[in-house]
């Protein structure tokens, strides 16, 4: 059974970090309480990114927290990560999966309830539903209401992770969403204390969800 934990679920960010602030960040974020972390590298060549996995890895596994890429069926395998997270331009994931086999995490994205149905049928484990708010990252965003969140949890039987523009502020809005956790970016990777951000947003998140 693959053992992994949504309910704070960090998507990395590194544009205005150098290398060692970066891993500082996340090493901070861990000790705070991220539960599943995410390598988003849209522009960094592969061979820099299975590197940079490769370390990530370590420190991740050092707590006990898995790592997942972006996209990269090809530098999930490479790095021998934990699974990899699939957007709907990325490859399909029934091909992901025949590729990566049964023992890795993969996840799907969808925005209404068709769409995730379709997602778990193909044999994603969890699934980013969103964006519950508008985001400032590099992907273009489509606006999904917690209605359809909560529509989307009542009838699929694998968790999913709120995605989109979430902070500590605003996740109130996911009450009796039924979501397993909270995806988030700026609100760790922009922070000036990211381990009492991460340790406040996990705590919050388990008393939200």
């Amino acid at each position: 059974m693959k053992n992994f934990d949504l309910s704070l679920y960090l998507v990395t960010n590194r544009d205005k970090l150098s290398d060692e602030e970066f891993f500082d960040v996340i090493e901070k974020s861990l000790k705070g309480g991220v539960s599943l972390v995410q390598l988003r590298e849209k522009t960094a060549p592969a061979r820099e990114v299975i590197e940079l996995a490769k370390k990530l890895k370590k420190l991740c596994h050092s707590y006990n927290v898995p790592l997942l890429v972006d996209d990269r069926v090809d530098i999930a395998l490479a790095a021998d990560l934990d699974g990899v997270h699939l957007g709907n331009d990325d490859m399909d994931v029934a091909d992901a999966r025949k590729i990566l086999g049964d023992d890795k995490i993969i996840g799907s994205t969808a925005k209404n309830l068709e769409w995730a149905m379709a997602e778990e049928k193909k044999g994603a484990d969890y699934l980013g539903v969103g964006a519950i708010f508008e985001t400032k990252t590099h992907v273009k965003t489509t606006r999904t209401s917690v209605e359809t969140l909560k529509e989307i949890n009542d009838n699929i039987k694998i968790p999913t992770v709120a995605i989109g523009g979430l902070n500590y502020d605003n996740i109130d809005i996911l009450k009796g969403s039924k979501a397993k956790g909270v995806s988030v970016v700026r609100a760790i990777m922009d922070s000036k204390n990211p381990y009492e951000d991460a340790k406040n947003l996990r705590e919050k998140v388990m008393n939200v969800l």
